[in-house]
């Protein structure tokens, strides 16, 4: 992900002017980075390092996504329906 496609997901997710790491904006951040990643994994079957990679940056994004479910169920819908992410169990 390059510097332009993390500034708009940033102004896309952000909360208030200076907001570059509220939950949602993290959670969008790490939800690029894991569609780059599998996208890679589908070509690169055997790379197990970055299907690792991967495993790790899904249960952060978990743990995230189960913080803003607690915290604020409106905005936890809102965010899973925006990045079409399924919620969690």
């Amino acid at each position: 992900m390059d510097k332009q496609r993390k500034s708009e997901i940033i102004a896309q997710f952000k909360q208030s002017e200076q907001d570059t790491g509220s939950v949602q904006v993290q959670i969008a951040l790490l939800t690029e980075r894991i569609n780059h990643l599998t996208e890679h994994l589908k070509t690169n079957k055997k790379d197990n390092h970055s299907r690792r990679g991967l495993l790790m940056m899904v249960g952060k994004r978990k743990g995230f996504l189960q913080y803003l479910k607690n915290k604020d169920i409106e905005a936890y819908r809102k965010l899973i329906k925006e990045l079409n992410i399924r919620e969690i169990k």
